[in-house]
């Protein structure tokens, strides 16, 4: 698990780890999760799951258009969240 609130601190992560799959908000302080995952999926195929307050039609789509496989709408149960998870991770690179 890397722990980075922001963009810069994720982005960080990303060339000092390697991961199975990406959790991010995509409202984060210094940008959006959209440019992480960007950048993730620039590098290899890591499934990713977005969180977000907002869920509408066009919220998902950009959500997906970046490269997360799913797009979960907060506040997000550990059981959806456990769930997609699974998925994203059965399914690489969703």
């Amino acid at each position: 698990m890397i722990p980075d609130e922001d963009v810069a601190g994720a982005l960080a992560a990303v060339e000092r780890e390697s991961f199975d799959v990406l959790v991010s908000d995509i409202g984060l302080p210094d940008g959006s999760g959209t440019d992480v995952m960007r950048a993730v999926r620039a590098r290899g195929a890591v499934p990713g799951i977005a969180m977000s307050g907002f869920g509408m039609e066009e919220d998902v789509r950009r959500s997906r258009e970046a490269g997360f496989s799913e797009h979960l709408v907060k506040p997000v149960a550990f059981g959806k969240l456990k769930e997609a998870i699974r998925r994203v991770t059965e399914n690489r690179g969703g």
